[in-house]
Order: structure tokens, then C-alpha cells, then sequence
């Protein structure tokens, strides 16, 4: 049907488009601001005022901690991407920039897929979609690892209680369905050549540019997880380093598990890290000045850099 519409009718509806992701977008992060019933905002602003966030100093560090975290997922994008067409660092800011817009209302992250995708010829779309999997995967791996270690050092000298049979249980699951998609990929993957073409692509990947992604995924995980701790240190939290990365890295190891919609993620790691960090008697109102500042820098901020892409995007038709 879309096809079957003018030049004029397919720029009518690719503007449209183009505004609601921009307009909604902008919607969802004024709203997470200003009215978030955990986070009074007088008392936030007040807060940041008290703690001299607004310094030179402070600033100019937290920008540097947004800009290597960006940096490195930029770089890690045109990695991937280049395997598949060569790619400058431009054109993946872009593509990563505009991405993180219109992904920011979607569940998980989930539209960042589609519009990388877009930006590339639809011989290569459904390559590029697996290689954004790959990047995201690595990603959540590291995130895992560090967070299974952290919250494993976390529970053990907090003394948090485990529900071993629920546990247990959730773990019998997970063997169960691991098993039941192994013998399905196994034994009948033959039959789908889409499964068939998914492992043929991923296994013509080289080893170097996989382990370029997994180094690359282990440097932003530290970046944005001592950013994190930086914020901790200007709010004077009184915390050692060792217990202050073990609760950073649950806090990202539990909200990054949980399915939300990408623009609630300040939300959900707000709650996440409220109840961590009161074992350390640390005020809820520090605790959510942190995760709202991470948020704001590092999504909000190039989310309207991102705008800017998604707004002068050219769709094929126009090119």
C-alpha cells in the first residue's frame, strides 16, 4: 500500500512519521522530569545545588564520562556495521544519535533495530539488524557477568536471604527451555533457512572483530559504571569503592533483566538502586539524584542530538 502512494503522499507520511518520534519522544523525557512521584523536583534542583553539581569541574567531568561512553558505542557500531559495508564514524554517530531517539519509547530498546537498518540499503537491512543484535548481546553479557559478580559479593556480605526452591525452580526453567531450543536447532534448523542463514553469517564474523565488540562493550560498561560512582562522590556518599561498584554493577545487573520501555528506565534503575543502596543507609533522594543525572546525560542529552538525524532523515524514495 505504501508503495502504491504519490512522491508527495510518501513525503507527507515520512515527515509525520519523523515528528511523532521527535515530538514523542521529547513528550516521554519531560514527563519522566517533571513528574516523577519519587523525585519532587525542588527538592532534586535544591539537592544538586547544595552538592555543587553545577561547578566547572563537575561538569566538564560528567561530559567527558558521556563522551567516552558514547565514543565507544560509536565505535562499536561502525566496527559491526563496517563488516557489513564499510562505515565512517560519522555516519555511525548518526545512525546511533537518531537510533537512541527513536528507541527511547520503544520496550527494551527494541526500535534502535529499525532505524539503523533504514539508514542502509535493504540488500544489507537484515544483516545490519543482526549485527545490532550481536553489539547489544555482547553488551548484556558483560553487564550480566559483572552484575552476577557484584550482586553475588553484595548478597553475600549483606546477608540477603535466597529462596532457594523458588530459585532452584527458575534455574529448572531455564534447563528446560535451554534444552527444548537446542533440540528444536538441532534437529530441525535444516528445515529453516532462516536459522540456517543466521549461523552462516554470524560464524563469517572474524574472531578479531569480535573480540574488538566484547573490549569495546567491557570499556563502556566501566565508563558509565564509574560515571555512576563519580556522581556518588559529588553528592559525598560515604561508600568504599568495593562496595560502591558491587552495588552499581546489581543495580545494572537487576533493571537490565527486567523488560520497560526504554524512557522509564530512570524509573526502573531509580527503584532498582533505592533499595540497593539503602543497605548502605544512603538517602533515596541521593540515590535518585544519581540516576537521574546518568539518565539525562547519557540519554537525553544525545537523544536531541538525535532528533536532529531523525528530522533530516532522507527515506530511499528521496534519495
Amino acid at each position: 500500500m505504501y508503495n502504491s502512494l504519490s512522491y508527495k503522499s510518501k513525503q507527507f507520511f515520512s515527515l509525520l512519521i519523523k515528528l511523532t518520534i521527535v515530538f514523542g519522544c521529547g513528550f516521554f523525557i519531560w514527563k519522566r522530569l517533571t513528574t516523577n512521584s519519587e523525585l519532587h523536583f525542588p527538592d532534586f534542583y535544591q539537592n544538586l545545588i547544595k552538592n555543587d553539581l553545577f561547578s566547572i569541574k563537575n561538569i566538564f567531568f560528567l561530559f567527558i564520562f558521556t563522551f567516552l561512553n558514547w565514543f565507544l558505542e560509536i565505535t562499536k557500531w561502525e566496527t559491526l556495521a563496517s563488516f557489513c559495508i564499510k562505515t565512517s564514524k560519522k555516519n555511525a554517530a548518526i545512525q546511533s544519535f537518531s537510533s537512541l531517539t527513536t528507541s527511547l519509547i520503544t520496550p527494551n530498546r527494541i526500535g534502535e533495530y529499525g532505524a539503523k537498518a533504514m539508514y542502509f540499503d535493504k540488500s544489507f537491512r537484515k544483516q545490519i539488524v543482526g549485527l545490532n543484535l550481536i553489539g547489544n548481546f555482547y553488551q548484556m553479557t558483560i553487564t550480566l557477568v559483572f552484575g552476577v559478580i557484584g550482586f553475588s559479593y553484595f548478597a553475600y556480605k549483606h546477608n540477603i536471604s535466597v529462596d532457594y526452591n523458588k530459585l532452584s525452580q527458575f534455574v529448572l526453567l531455564g534447563i528446560v527451555i535451554f534444552l527444548v531450543l537446542f533440540l528444536f536447532v538441532k534437529y530441525f534448523n535444516s528445515k529453516i533457512n532462516f536459522i540456517k542463514k543466521i549461523k552462516v553469517f554470524i560464524h563469517k564474523i572474524p574472531l578479531k572483530t569480535n573480540f574488538k565488540v566484547v573490549l569495546i562493550s567491557l570499556l563502556r560498561f566501566v565508563v558509565f559504571s564509574h560515571q555512576f560512582y563519580f556522581l556518588l562522590k559529588i553528592f559525598k556518599v560515604d561508600i568504599s569503592y568495593i562496595d560502591a561498584i558491587s552495588a552499581i554493577t546489581t543495580v545494572y545487573f537487576i533493571s537490565s533483566i527486567i523488560p520497560m520501555l526504554s524512557v522509564f528506565d530512570v524509573i526502573l534503575k531509580g527503584t532498582v538502586a533505592i533499595w540497593v543502596f539503602s543497605f548502605f543507609s544512603i538517602e533515596p533522594l541521593v540515590v535518585l539524584s544519581v540516576t537521574t543525572i546518568m539518565w539525562i546525560f547519557n540519554f537525553v542529552f544525545p537523544a536531541i542530538i538525535g532528533s536532529y538525524f531523525v528530522l533530516t532523515f532522507k527515506p530511499n524514495f528521496v534519495k
